[in-house]
Protein backbone atom coordinates (compact mmCIF):
# COMPACT_ATOMS: atom_id res chain seq x y z
CA UNK A 1 0.00 0.00 0.00
CA UNK A 2 1.34 3.42 -0.92
CA UNK A 3 0.75 6.61 1.00
CA UNK A 4 0.26 10.11 -0.31
CA UNK A 5 -0.38 13.43 1.33
CA UNK A 6 -4.06 14.06 1.82
CA UNK A 7 -5.35 17.03 -0.15
CA UNK A 8 -7.60 19.83 0.97
CA UNK A 9 -6.97 20.33 4.68
CA UNK A 10 -6.27 24.02 4.12
CA UNK A 11 -7.91 26.73 2.09
CA UNK A 12 -11.01 28.79 2.71
CA UNK A 13 -14.53 28.30 1.48
CA UNK A 14 -17.24 30.87 0.97
CA UNK A 15 -19.99 29.42 3.13
CA UNK A 16 -23.60 30.15 2.53
CA UNK A 17 -24.52 26.68 3.72
CA UNK A 18 -26.73 25.98 6.69
CA UNK A 19 -26.75 22.99 9.02
CA UNK A 20 -30.08 21.76 7.75
CA UNK A 21 -29.28 20.76 4.22
CA UNK A 22 -32.12 18.32 4.73
CA UNK A 23 -35.11 19.00 6.87
CA UNK A 24 -34.75 17.76 10.44
CA UNK A 25 -36.32 18.34 13.86
CA UNK A 26 -35.30 21.64 15.43
CA UNK A 27 -33.59 21.61 18.83
CA UNK A 28 -32.90 23.90 21.74
CA UNK A 29 -29.47 25.56 21.42
CA UNK A 30 -28.55 24.20 24.86
CA UNK A 31 -29.03 20.63 23.70
CA UNK A 32 -32.48 19.96 25.13
CA UNK A 33 -34.23 16.79 23.93
CA UNK A 34 -35.54 17.02 20.40
CA UNK A 35 -38.79 15.69 19.03
CA UNK A 36 -38.61 12.00 18.18
CA UNK A 37 -39.23 10.86 14.63
CA UNK A 38 -40.52 7.58 13.26
CA UNK A 39 -36.96 6.55 12.36
CA UNK A 40 -35.21 7.32 15.63
CA UNK A 41 -35.89 8.32 19.25
CA UNK A 42 -35.35 11.83 20.58
CA UNK A 43 -31.87 13.00 21.50
CA UNK A 44 -31.38 12.57 25.25
CA UNK A 45 -28.83 14.82 26.96
CA UNK A 46 -28.14 12.33 29.78
CA UNK A 47 -27.38 9.58 27.27
CA UNK A 48 -25.06 11.96 25.41
CA UNK A 49 -23.29 12.75 28.69
CA UNK A 50 -22.53 9.04 29.23
CA UNK A 51 -21.36 8.72 25.60
CA UNK A 52 -19.04 11.72 25.94
CA UNK A 53 -17.42 10.40 29.13
CA UNK A 54 -16.91 6.94 27.67
CA UNK A 55 -15.49 8.43 24.47
CA UNK A 56 -12.95 10.46 26.44
CA UNK A 57 -11.99 7.39 28.48
CA UNK A 58 -11.28 5.47 25.23
CA UNK A 59 -14.32 3.21 25.47
CA UNK A 60 -15.76 4.31 22.16
CA UNK A 61 -19.58 4.40 22.03
CA UNK A 62 -19.63 4.78 18.25
CA UNK A 63 -21.17 8.06 17.13
CA UNK A 64 -22.10 10.42 19.96
CA UNK A 65 -25.76 11.04 19.21
CA UNK A 66 -27.62 11.01 22.54
CA UNK A 67 -29.65 7.99 21.43
CA UNK A 68 -27.83 4.93 22.70
CA UNK A 69 -27.90 1.62 20.88
CA UNK A 70 -25.70 -1.46 20.64
CA UNK A 71 -22.43 0.48 20.42
CA UNK A 72 -23.19 2.27 23.69
CA UNK A 73 -24.08 -1.03 25.36
CA UNK A 74 -20.77 -2.50 24.20
CA UNK A 75 -18.86 0.56 25.47
CA UNK A 76 -20.55 0.25 28.86
CA UNK A 77 -19.63 -3.44 29.03
CA UNK A 78 -16.01 -2.59 28.30
CA UNK A 79 -15.92 0.18 30.90
CA UNK A 80 -17.52 -2.12 33.46
CA UNK A 81 -14.98 -4.85 32.77
CA UNK A 82 -12.10 -2.40 33.07
CA UNK A 83 -13.33 -1.19 36.48
CA UNK A 84 -14.19 -4.61 37.89
CA UNK A 85 -17.92 -3.88 37.89
CA UNK A 86 -20.79 -6.21 37.15
CA UNK A 87 -20.93 -6.40 33.35
CA UNK A 88 -24.48 -5.48 32.33
CA UNK A 89 -24.08 -3.12 29.38
CA UNK A 90 -26.49 -0.78 31.16
CA UNK A 91 -25.97 2.59 32.90
CA UNK A 92 -26.98 1.04 36.23
CA UNK A 93 -26.41 2.64 39.61
CA UNK A 94 -23.00 1.01 40.14
CA UNK A 95 -21.80 2.16 36.73
CA UNK A 96 -23.10 5.69 37.17
CA UNK A 97 -21.19 5.94 40.45
CA UNK A 98 -18.02 4.92 38.63
CA UNK A 99 -18.68 7.55 35.91
CA UNK A 100 -19.51 10.27 38.44
CA UNK A 101 -15.90 11.47 38.98
CA UNK A 102 -15.81 12.44 35.29
CA UNK A 103 -18.98 14.53 35.35
CA UNK A 104 -16.97 17.71 34.66
CA UNK A 105 -16.85 16.57 31.04
CA UNK A 106 -20.16 18.12 30.06
CA UNK A 107 -22.13 16.55 27.20
CA UNK A 108 -21.91 19.55 24.86
CA UNK A 109 -19.70 22.52 24.12
CA UNK A 110 -20.49 25.76 22.35
CA UNK A 111 -17.73 26.53 19.86
CA UNK A 112 -17.09 29.33 17.40
CA UNK A 113 -16.55 28.11 13.86
CA UNK A 114 -13.19 29.05 12.36
CA UNK A 115 -12.02 29.14 8.73
CA UNK A 116 -9.87 26.05 9.29
CA UNK A 117 -12.85 24.07 10.63
CA UNK A 118 -14.76 24.89 7.45
CA UNK A 119 -11.87 24.43 5.02
CA UNK A 120 -12.43 22.26 1.97
CA UNK A 121 -12.38 21.55 -0.88
CA UNK A 122 -15.54 19.45 -0.88
CA UNK A 123 -16.94 17.02 -3.39
CA UNK A 124 -20.62 16.13 -3.56
CA UNK A 125 -21.66 13.73 -4.84
CA UNK A 126 -18.71 11.35 -4.68
CA UNK A 127 -19.04 8.85 -7.53
CA UNK A 128 -19.85 5.31 -6.39
CA UNK A 129 -17.74 3.65 -9.06
CA UNK A 130 -14.19 2.94 -7.90
CA UNK A 131 -12.75 3.59 -11.34
CA UNK A 132 -14.28 7.08 -11.27
CA UNK A 133 -13.06 7.67 -7.71
CA UNK A 134 -9.55 6.76 -8.81
CA UNK A 135 -9.56 9.78 -11.16
CA UNK A 136 -10.09 12.23 -8.28
CA UNK A 137 -7.25 14.12 -6.53
CA UNK A 138 -8.65 13.18 -3.09
CA UNK A 139 -11.68 11.64 -1.41
CA UNK A 140 -12.47 14.45 0.99
CA UNK A 141 -15.66 15.39 2.77
CA UNK A 142 -18.88 16.06 0.90
CA UNK A 143 -19.75 19.19 2.88
CA UNK A 144 -18.76 21.32 5.88
CA UNK A 145 -21.53 19.61 7.83
CA UNK A 146 -20.07 16.14 7.22
CA UNK A 147 -16.62 17.36 8.24
CA UNK A 148 -17.89 18.98 11.47
CA UNK A 149 -19.78 15.82 12.36
CA UNK A 150 -16.62 13.73 12.07
CA UNK A 151 -14.59 16.29 13.99
CA UNK A 152 -16.95 15.95 16.94
CA UNK A 153 -17.53 12.19 16.70
CA UNK A 154 -21.16 12.50 15.76
CA UNK A 155 -23.56 12.62 12.81
CA UNK A 156 -24.84 15.52 10.70
CA UNK A 157 -28.33 14.86 12.04
CA UNK A 158 -27.14 15.26 15.64
CA UNK A 159 -25.58 18.64 14.86
CA UNK A 160 -28.86 19.75 13.35
CA UNK A 161 -30.71 18.51 16.44
CA UNK A 162 -28.35 20.36 18.80
CA UNK A 163 -28.74 23.61 16.89
CA UNK A 164 -31.28 24.20 14.13
CA UNK A 165 -31.47 23.64 10.42
CA UNK A 166 -31.20 27.40 9.90
CA UNK A 167 -27.79 27.66 11.62
CA UNK A 168 -25.32 29.23 9.20
CA UNK A 169 -22.03 27.43 8.63
CA UNK A 170 -19.70 30.40 8.45
CA UNK A 171 -16.66 31.60 10.36
CA UNK A 172 -17.70 33.30 13.60
CA UNK A 173 -20.96 31.35 14.03
CA UNK A 174 -21.45 29.73 17.43
CA UNK A 175 -22.66 26.13 17.32
CA UNK A 176 -23.35 23.48 19.94
CA UNK A 177 -21.43 20.22 19.47
CA UNK A 178 -20.88 17.01 21.44
CA UNK A 179 -17.95 17.55 23.80
CA UNK A 180 -15.40 15.45 21.92
CA UNK A 181 -12.64 18.01 22.49
CA UNK A 182 -9.38 16.41 23.68
CA UNK A 183 -7.71 17.20 26.98
CA UNK A 184 -4.29 17.43 25.28
CA UNK A 185 -3.02 18.26 21.79
CA UNK A 186 0.64 17.77 22.69
CA UNK A 187 1.22 15.28 19.86
CA UNK A 188 4.61 13.64 19.41
CA UNK A 189 4.04 13.05 15.69
CA UNK A 190 6.70 13.94 13.13
CA UNK A 191 4.46 13.62 10.05
CA UNK A 192 2.88 17.07 9.76
CA UNK A 193 -0.03 15.90 7.61
CA UNK A 194 -0.87 13.04 9.96
CA UNK A 195 -0.58 15.36 12.97
CA UNK A 196 -3.02 17.73 11.26
CA UNK A 197 -5.46 14.86 10.67
CA UNK A 198 -5.30 13.66 14.28
CA UNK A 199 -5.79 17.22 15.51
CA UNK A 200 -8.75 17.77 13.17
CA UNK A 201 -10.39 14.57 14.45
CA UNK A 202 -10.01 15.79 18.05
CA UNK A 203 -8.01 12.74 19.08
CA UNK A 204 -6.41 13.14 22.49
CA UNK A 205 -2.60 13.16 22.49
CA UNK A 206 -2.53 11.10 25.72
CA UNK A 207 -3.32 7.46 25.03
CA UNK A 208 -2.55 4.19 26.85
CA UNK A 209 0.17 1.97 25.39
CA UNK A 210 -1.12 -1.29 23.96
CA UNK A 211 0.61 -4.55 24.78
CA UNK A 212 -1.85 -6.54 22.68
CA UNK A 213 -5.30 -6.19 21.14
CA UNK A 214 -8.19 -8.63 20.90
CA UNK A 215 -10.80 -8.50 18.14
CA UNK A 216 -13.87 -10.28 19.53
CA UNK A 217 -16.42 -11.30 16.91
CA UNK A 218 -19.12 -12.31 19.42
CA UNK A 219 -19.01 -8.90 21.10
CA UNK A 220 -18.36 -6.89 17.95
CA UNK A 221 -15.51 -4.95 19.51
CA UNK A 222 -11.76 -4.39 19.39
CA UNK A 223 -10.21 -4.47 22.87
CA UNK A 224 -6.88 -2.96 23.89
CA UNK A 225 -4.90 -4.45 26.80
CA UNK A 226 -1.80 -3.16 28.56
CA UNK A 227 1.20 -5.18 29.74
CA UNK A 228 -0.69 -6.19 32.92
CA UNK A 229 -3.52 -7.61 30.75
CA UNK A 230 -5.83 -4.83 31.93
CA UNK A 231 -8.46 -3.61 29.48
CA UNK A 232 -7.57 0.03 28.80
CA UNK A 233 -9.61 0.82 25.67
CA UNK A 234 -12.34 -0.64 23.50
CA UNK A 235 -13.96 0.30 20.21
CA UNK A 236 -17.00 -0.98 18.34
CA UNK A 237 -15.94 -2.60 15.08
CA UNK A 238 -17.24 -4.09 11.86
CA UNK A 239 -15.47 -7.35 11.06
CA UNK A 240 -15.81 -9.92 8.31
CA UNK A 241 -18.68 -11.25 6.24
CA UNK A 242 -19.98 -14.56 4.93
CA UNK A 243 -17.66 -14.39 1.91
CA UNK A 244 -14.69 -12.95 3.80
CA UNK A 245 -14.92 -14.13 7.44
CA UNK A 246 -12.77 -12.73 10.23
CA UNK A 247 -9.44 -14.63 10.08
CA UNK A 248 -9.34 -16.20 13.53
CA UNK A 249 -5.93 -16.64 15.09
CA UNK A 250 -3.00 -14.63 16.37
CA UNK A 251 -1.39 -12.03 14.12
CA UNK A 252 0.80 -8.98 14.52
CA UNK A 253 0.52 -5.35 13.45
CA UNK A 254 3.28 -4.79 10.89
CA UNK A 255 2.97 -1.02 10.59
CA UNK A 256 0.71 1.90 9.80
CA UNK A 257 -0.11 3.88 6.66
CA UNK A 258 -1.48 7.32 7.51
CA UNK A 259 -3.88 9.05 5.12
CA UNK A 260 -3.42 6.11 2.74
CA UNK A 261 -4.55 5.53 -0.77
CA UNK A 262 -6.28 2.19 -1.38
CA UNK A 263 -5.65 -0.46 -3.97
CA UNK A 264 -9.00 -1.76 -5.21
CA UNK A 265 -8.77 -5.43 -6.22
CA UNK A 266 -12.11 -6.73 -7.57
CA UNK A 267 -11.20 -10.29 -6.52
CA UNK A 268 -11.06 -9.24 -2.87
CA UNK A 269 -14.26 -7.18 -2.71
CA UNK A 270 -17.71 -8.72 -2.43
CA UNK A 271 -20.47 -7.76 -4.91
CA UNK A 272 -18.03 -6.21 -7.37
CA UNK A 273 -19.62 -5.59 -10.75
CA UNK A 274 -18.51 -7.89 -13.60
CA UNK A 275 -15.58 -6.56 -15.57
CA UNK A 276 -14.36 -4.21 -12.84
CA UNK A 277 -10.66 -3.36 -13.08
CA UNK A 278 -8.07 -2.76 -10.40
CA UNK A 279 -7.73 0.87 -9.35
CA UNK A 280 -5.84 3.01 -6.85
CA UNK A 281 -8.15 5.31 -4.92
CA UNK A 282 -6.71 8.57 -3.56
CA UNK A 283 -6.45 9.45 0.14
CA UNK A 284 -9.09 11.20 2.18
CA UNK A 285 -11.59 10.61 4.98
CA UNK A 286 -14.07 9.19 2.47
CA UNK A 287 -11.56 6.68 1.13
CA UNK A 288 -12.93 3.16 1.81
CA UNK A 289 -10.18 2.58 4.41
CA UNK A 290 -10.51 6.01 5.99
CA UNK A 291 -7.55 7.86 7.48
CA UNK A 292 -5.43 4.91 8.70
CA UNK A 293 -4.49 1.43 7.56
CA UNK A 294 -2.86 -0.77 10.23
CA UNK A 295 -1.29 -3.59 8.25
CA UNK A 296 -1.53 -7.12 9.66
CA UNK A 297 0.73 -10.14 9.23
CA UNK A 298 -2.27 -11.88 7.63
CA UNK A 299 -1.95 -11.00 3.91
CA UNK A 300 -4.59 -8.57 2.53
CA UNK A 301 -6.01 -7.88 6.02
CA UNK A 302 -5.82 -4.75 8.11
CA UNK A 303 -7.49 -2.55 10.69
CA UNK A 304 -8.71 0.68 9.16
CA UNK A 305 -11.15 3.59 9.19
CA UNK A 306 -14.37 4.12 7.28
CA UNK A 307 -16.32 6.59 5.20
CA UNK A 308 -19.52 5.62 7.06
CA UNK A 309 -19.02 5.90 10.85
CA UNK A 310 -22.73 5.52 11.57
CA UNK A 311 -22.62 1.96 10.14
CA UNK A 312 -19.86 0.58 12.36
CA UNK A 313 -21.14 -2.64 13.92
CA UNK A 314 -24.21 -2.55 11.67
CA UNK A 315 -22.81 -3.77 8.36
CA UNK A 316 -20.31 -6.25 6.94
CA UNK A 317 -16.72 -5.77 5.81
CA UNK A 318 -14.55 -7.56 3.28
CA UNK A 319 -12.79 -9.41 6.08
CA UNK A 320 -10.89 -6.48 7.56
CA UNK A 321 -11.61 -4.74 10.86
CA UNK A 322 -13.24 -1.36 10.40
CA UNK A 323 -13.48 1.42 13.03
CA UNK A 324 -14.62 5.03 12.90
CA UNK A 325 -11.90 7.35 11.65
CA UNK A 326 -11.45 8.93 15.07
CA UNK A 327 -11.21 5.54 16.81
CA UNK A 328 -8.71 4.06 14.36
CA UNK A 329 -6.62 7.25 14.64
CA UNK A 330 -6.68 6.84 18.41
CA UNK A 331 -5.76 3.16 18.13
CA UNK A 332 -2.85 4.08 15.87
CA UNK A 333 -1.40 6.13 18.75
CA UNK A 334 -1.65 3.10 21.08
CA UNK A 335 -0.03 0.37 18.98
CA UNK A 336 3.35 -0.11 17.30
CA UNK A 337 4.90 -2.56 14.85
CA UNK A 338 4.95 -5.99 16.46
CA UNK A 339 1.85 -5.47 18.63
CA UNK A 340 0.04 -8.80 18.93
CA UNK A 341 -3.49 -8.99 17.52
CA UNK A 342 -5.70 -11.89 18.60
CA UNK A 343 -8.84 -12.52 16.54
CA UNK A 344 -11.41 -14.69 18.30
CA UNK A 345 -14.96 -15.85 17.76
Amino acid sequence: MRTRTIIGLTGLIATTAVLGMARAPQADAQGAPTTATKSQPALDRSTMHVQVILDKLAFGPGVIDGRGGESLKAALRGFQESRGLTVTGKPDAETMRALYPYRQWRPTKTITLTPSMLAGPYLNPIPKDYEEQAKLPALGYRSPLEKLAEMFHTTPQTLVDLNSRETMLSAGTKVVVPNALPTSRNYTIDDATWRSTVDMLNVDATQPAADHIVVDKSEGVLKVYDAQNTLVAQFSATMGSAKFPLPLGTWTIKGAAYNPDWNFDPDLIANTKPGAKEAVLPPGPNNPVGVVWLDLSKPHYGIHGTAEPQNIGRSESNGCIRLTNWDVARLALMVKPGTKAVFQA
